[in-house]
């Protein structure tokens, strides 16, 4: 077993860093920090950070197929021009919900841009219960509601044969699946396959590797965890030097690297002495494990 090693490569104060995307053509970690309405890009190379500020909390990126990048910005689906800072919108949900916000999201293997809302919070992690749904933006920009009664809408990826799709409420406590269909992008049969144990606390972002085993970002529980969807076991933990690890996602050569995102809302000043790189991306190596990379949006 090489030996894991963990740095903070951004020592960034993020509010609430969220939904780490890797862009293999540039080497770069694409990131949102959902409150500071902001979109943001790290170059490996060069360690520069770049950022994009928009005009409503942004909850989750992804690379679209024609260029550029697409966003979920309060209850819109956007297009982001990089160069220019322009956003676009591409369709609207949850008309009828005034408090409600997207949150994570993630494109499937066919090129739909799927993400979920959630009530605003009161405080982190503190909600309207059964506000949200689950949306797919399918490449002709139209939109799809999955489900509805969601309480905060969180990590989603798809198994390596593209037959499951797998997914998180944050407050069941629990790793859901559902038989999936890629030809007409429609879900069916959920099931729970993994329920969080107490001290992995919430369970937030999430990806899958290229063993199909999926890696969750604990909220609160300062932790990614591996476990195996087909036995719903835990087979791996490791433990972050910040407590709210948010998302996770592979990058670097080969995707051999995991990113980890983090928050420091809702810390009071003696948690954030203890943990001066609260908000943070941090960078796990010798794991021992590939990812795979991420799907663009194909609209």
């Amino acid at each position: 077993m090489s030996s894991i090693k963990i740095e903070c490569v951004l020592p960034m104060n993020c509010c609430c860093g969220e939904s780490p995307v890797w862009e293999e053509t540039s080497s770069s970690l694409l990131f949102v920090d959902i409150p500071a309405q902001k979109v943001c890009r790290w170059d490996s190379l060069t360690k520069q950070v770049q950022q994009v500020t928009v005009d409503a909390p942004v909850s989750s990126v992804a690379l679209r197929q024609s260029g550029g990048y697409v966003a979920t910005v309060g209850t819109k689906f956007c297009a982001l021009n990089w160069e220019d800072q322009s956003t676009v919108v591409l369709a609207t949900t949850d008309k009828d919900k005034k408090n409600n916000r997207f949150n994570d999201g993630k494109v499937d293997p066919a090129g739909r841009y799927f993400a979920g809302t959630m009530a605003e919070e009161t405080a982190p992690a503190v909600v309207e219960r059964r506000q949200g749904s689950l949306y797919s933006l399918f490449p002709d920009h139209h939109v799809q509601q999955l489900f509805d009664q969601v309480d905060i809408s969180n990590g989603l990826d798809w198994s390596l044969d593209h037959r499951i799709f797998y997914y998180i409420d944050s407050l069941s406590y629990s790793v859901d699946a559902f038989d999936y269909d890629l030809q007409t992008g429609q879900i069916s049969n959920r099931r729970s396959v993994y329920k969080m144990e107490q001290e992995e606390q919430i369970p937030d972002g999430m990806c899958i590797d290229a063993e199909g085993k999926l890696w969750v970002a604990c909220y609160n529980g300062g932790r990614v965890i591996r476990l195996d969807p087909e036995t719903g076991k835990r087979l791996q933990t490791v433990k972050l030097p910040v407590d709210k690890t948010t998302s996770c996602c592979f990058g670097g050569k080969g995707y051999s690297e995991m990113y980890v995102t983090s928050a420091r809302d809702g810390l009071d000043p003696e948690s954030l002495s203890r943990q001066p790189e609260a908000g943070g991306i941090f960078k796990i190596t010798g794991l021992g494990v590939k990812g795979i990379c991420s799907n663009p949006y194909a609209g």
